[in-house]
């Protein structure tokens, strides 16, 4: 049997089946948490590489802005740059995609060739949390220790302040943040083909796994490609909670967070373990 740690990063070589959980209240169904629910409303900010604003899977960009660093120290600026390797708009394509009516924000600290540093992403990520988004995208993190507890203490922040950071795990089994703090909702990626499966992970720190293996995202200069990757798989759930807060606007981080785990797909309340997993439309 696979040891319960190798479902941290992704869900590769097990299915939902593999991991049932029983719920510990009331169910809380897909219908109830986002059905019939676009985003209207929901601010959503993508803090990536930029997003290119007239591509025709991403729509309206309703505010663009860019991390500088020079001399003269670390702002943030609004930009028409766009995006500058084309991961920014990937992500922002499948947030448009799960939630088409939010508003959605760019805040780009990458650079070309996915370029980037500590010390931009975490400016980038307190510009958002200051602009009191709904829900941040970050489908990056960073491997440098010494950004930790200045990160903790923003993802603690933007907890209190009822902004949801939803966070993509590393690729790779390697400590990065802040995906693994708590105060935000961490995502992998599941390799089934249902492109709205959400999973719980009951072997933490990645909380949930969505559809992020050999999918469509748009690109640069109004391509598309398919893609694999956590990064991917995050916005699927940016997109899900937009639906959820547009529908339940009273809700907490905790209480998003605890929506989006009573309607996965794999959590079954009292003793329905033994049912097939429910879809998650």
């Amino acid at each position: 049997m696979t040891s319960p740690t190798a479902l941290t990063w992704s869900l590769r070589g097990r299915s939902p089946a593999d991991i049932p959980v029983a719920a510990d209240g009331p169910e809380v169904t897909p219908e109830w948490a986002w059905g019939g629910s676009t985003g209207r409303g929901v601010r959503v900010c993508v803090v990536d590489s930029g997003v290119e604003r007239d591509h025709p899977m991403v729509g309206p960009v309703d505010g663009s802005f860019v991390v500088l660093k020079d001399e003269d120290g670390i702002r943030v600026e609004p930009t028409d740059t766009g995006d500058v390797c084309g991961h920014g708009t990937a992500c922002a394509g499948i947030v448009r995609r799960t939630a088409p009516d939010c508003e959605l924000y760019s805040v780009r600290v990458l650079g070309e060739r996915f370029s980037g540093s500590g010390d931009v992403l975490l400016a980038g990520l307190r510009w958002a949390v200051e602009q009191r988004f709904d829900v941040v995208n970050l489908s990056l993190s960073t491997t440098r220790t010494r950004f930790t507890e200045e990160l903790r203490a923003l993802a603690d922040e933007a907890y209190f302040h009822r902004t949801a950071i939803i966070a993509s795990a590393h690729n790779t089994p390697v400590e990065s943040f802040p995906w693994r703090f708590s105060s935000v909702i961490s995502v992998g990626s599941h390799q089934e083909d249902d492109p709205e499966l959400l999973l719980y992970n009951p072997a933490p720190p990645v909380e949930f796994f969505a559809p992020g293996q050999n999918v469509t995202v748009p690109w640069l200069g109004g391509a598309t490609i398919r893609t694999t990757g956590n990064s991917f798989a995050t916005p699927y759930l940016a997109g899900l909670a937009a639906r959820v807060l547009a529908k339940h606007p009273q809700l907490t981080v905790f209480q998003l967070k605890s929506a989006l785990y009573q309607a996965a797909s794999n959590v079954r309340a009292g003793n329905g373990l033994e049912n097939t997993t429910r879809g998650a439309r």
